[in-house]
């Protein structure tokens, strides 16, 4: 290679360097997390499952029309965060009066372990369910005997949006969830994400004439 060429390819890689450690330099860190407090703090709230709930795992849709969860929001000063969002524990959600979209299947679906939800203040304001490893257990029977397993490998987070209001509700549109899938013929063995949908309708069990409210 000629001299020219040379300084020519060492001056263009030397450039590159510069820019890289410029843009190093000069990169902007994401902001912060904003404050979050949720009240009343203390209070007991339950959350009710309003139309219904539906979990597909491959080509299988199951439906169920009752759920039901309670949990408490945190003592003063745990209901507040300066800068993130405020967790409460909450039970495991119970499911019943289940479909599934294959005909001659039954489901069942079994919770356990230890949940929570977080709220961040925002617009919108977020929320997230934590479910604990193989903490939601969807089981076929009849004409396929499947087994579906949610946050198989450790706890998941399943992301919704709360609103605020005289009747505060907590949404899941199209959250993924990691599952495993087991069993023979009918069951969707190659899925590894489902998606949950739910509409949640949140009251106030220790003052019903409060309302459960994310603010900053």
């Amino acid at each position: 290679m000629s001299r020219k060429r040379t300084a020519l390819a060492l001056g263009m890689a030397a450039a590159g360097v510069l820019s890289v450690a410029s843009a190093t330099a000069t990169a902007v860190p994401r902001p912060a997390a904003g404050s979050t407090t949720v009240t009343p703090a203390g209070h007991s709230f339950k959350a009710s499952l309003s139309g219904k709930a539906t979990l597909k795992a491959g080509a299988v849709t199951v439906t169920c029309t009752v759920s039901v969860a309670t949990g408490t929001v945190p003592d003063a000063p745990g209901n507040q965060n300066a800068a993130g969002p405020v967790s409460s524990p909450i039970t495991p959600p119970t499911y019943s009066s289940c479909t599934a979209s294959l005909p001659g299947v039954t489901p069942t679906v079994t919770t356990s372990g230890s949940w929570s939800v977080s709220m961040q203040h925002g617009s919108p304001v977020t929320a997230t369910m934590t479910v604990p490893a193989g903490g939601l257990v969807l089981q076929t029977s009849g004409l396929a005997n499947c087994t579906v397993t949610a946050a198989p490998s450790g706890p998941a987070n399943v992301s919704g949006t709360w609103a605020n209001g005289a009747s505060p509700s907590l949404t899941f549109t199209g959250a993924t969830v990691p599952v495993t899938v087991t069993g023979g013929f009918g069951c969707p063995t190659s899925a590894t994400t489902s998606a949950f949908n739910a509409v949640y309708t949140i009251t106030d069990t220790t003052d019903p004439t409060q309302q459960i409210t994310v603010g900053p």
